[in-house]
């Protein structure tokens, strides 16, 4: 083990701009995990980076360092090569990995998927599961395994032996003002994947109005930090930027996006949602050599969509993760009126009016996401609850026309939205005297390691 470093020594190294060693970074994270290194230490050291920035190496070494910090996971060995994973930057109505995870299982995939909570405008995918009755979000390390192998896919939240450093520097960030340092954005993330001893990983980094980073050039700066670390990790990253100026879809809400992420799963749904879902997928397959490139990845993900299998595929996950059968089968084979009673609904369902005649130019997310936040559909602070019925429809999408007193958004919540609620949101329709100019394409660009070809991964150490 390294002989540890005084702190304040480190700190003051970076505060005035010079590299931190492999051993002084290993020896901060070790402060941060054994509870030695005080809170205004780590305060400090984390401004300090936000501040000077740390190269790709040092990069690297904290990212290693702090998955190292507790338990990683084991597979059998049959399973190398196989097991991939996808994570978001976070965005509105962004139900992905609902759809993505048991798709990539029906694909002969293992997707051991650790996903987060919704903090903010945006939403979480555990947010989102725990809306189907009986789901359960928390399993162990063994329990994971035992759902892979008879399911092939699970969603799950981290666990408290999984990545420790991670959890003391992430509550730090956020009342740090140090939430968008690249370096510490990186290692956050990659940390928790090499941890799962990942063969692939693909990332959907969002920029735009409703997004961490608001231009396509910052969310790039990040995606080609994530690629590059990644595969020195040994992990066969790539990396996809996506738009998010309008919500992904039409459903915004835990539990609405729960039932449109079954459309998607059963074959339908919005084309936008099927466009990224397959996207993601089909470069996923690429990557493990599972199909011979990105497109033809896409094609297979499509199918399993299409044939069922996919839908399958999530039944199953959703009963070895605690729904009771007969609701995994009513909610996976029902109606879409039998869907919604299992899910339950909000007291009050109220169309909003077009307030005038024009063609639908874009419908922003941003606004829309901060009123159902206030409704009750988001946190503020990580704990906080969260209504899993509140959300919204978008009955409308670009291009369309409208006339003057058209519904054009379906609002879910339970009587607290009040007329300056109403305000915001129509604030978020923005409508021209002519139809808008055809959109720019929702992946803008796709980042894979230089030199990258298709084929057999290696597992992350």
């Amino acid at each position: 083990m390294d002989a540890p470093s005084p702190l304040p020594t480190l700190i003051r190294k970076k505060r005035d701009g010079e590299r931190l060693e492999d051993a002084e970074i290993r020896s901060f994270v070790r402060g941060v995990t054994e509870g030695t290194a005080q809170q205004g230490q780590i305060g400090a050291m984390l401004m300090a980076i936000r501040l000077r920035g740390m190269d790709a190496g040092e990069t690297l070494a904290l990212t290693r360092a702090m998955a190292g910090s507790g338990r990683t996971l084991a597979w059998p060995p049959a399973w190398h090569g196989l097991l991939v994973d996808k994570h978001s930057t976070g965005g509105v109505g962004d139900k992905v990995s609902l759809a993505l995870a048991p798709a990539l299982a029906a694909c002969g995939c293992k997707v051991p998927m650790i996903s987060g909570r919704g903090l903010g405008h945006t939403g979480g995918t555990l947010d989102k599961l725990e809306a189907i009755p009986g789901f359960r979000v928390s399993q162990s390390p063994e329990e994971m395994q035992r759902i892979l192998a008879r399911v092939g896919c699970c969603i799950v939240g981290q666990s408290a032996e999984l990545v420790p450093a991670d959890r003391v520097l992430y509550g730090l960030r956020d009342v740090t003002a140090t939430v968008d340092s690249l370096p510490l954005i990186t290692a956050s993330i990659l940390s928790k994947k090499a941890a799962e001893r990942l063969s692939a990983l693909v990332l959907d980094v969002k920029f735009g109005e409703a997004a961490l980073y608001r231009t396509q050039e910052s969310a790039r700066e990040l995606a080609r930090s994530l690629v590059e670390v990644g595969a020195h990790l040994g992990i066969r990253t790539a990396a996809l930027l996506s738009r998010m100026e309008q919500p992904l879809g039409r459903a915004v809400g835990n539990a609405l996006e729960v039932l449109e992420a079954l459309q998607c799963l059963g074959g339908g749904g919005p084309p936008d949602l099927r466009h990224l879902v397959t996207a993601l997928g089909g470069v996923l397959l690429w990557q493990c050599g599972m199909a011979a490139g990105a497109e033809q990845g896409r094609e297979r993900l499509a199918r399993a969509l299409d044939d069922g299998s996919a839908l399958g595929t999530f039944e199953a996950m959703l009963g070895a993760q605690g729904v009771p059968p007969d609701t995994a089968r009513r909610l996976c084979a029902g109606t879409p009126a039998q869907r919604r009673r299992l899910l339950g609904e909000a007291k009050v369902c109220e169309e909003l009016p077009a307030p005038q005649e024009g063609w639908v130019q874009q419908v922003r997310a941003l606004p829309l996401a901060r009123v159902l936040h206030g409704l009750g559909a988001g946190r503020s602070r990580a704990g906080d609850p969260v209504n899993p019925r509140v959300g919204a429809e978008l009955l409308v999408g670009t291009g369309q026309h409208l006339r003057a007193g058209e519904p054009w958004l379906r609002v879910h919540h339970e009587g607290t939205l009040d007329a300056e609620g109403r305000r915001e949101l129509q604030d978020a329709l923005c409508l021209g005297p002519e139809p808008p100019r055809d959109p720019p394409p929702l992946v803008a660009e796709t980042i894979v390691p230089s030199g990258a070809l298709p084929g057999p991964c290696r597992d992350s150490q």
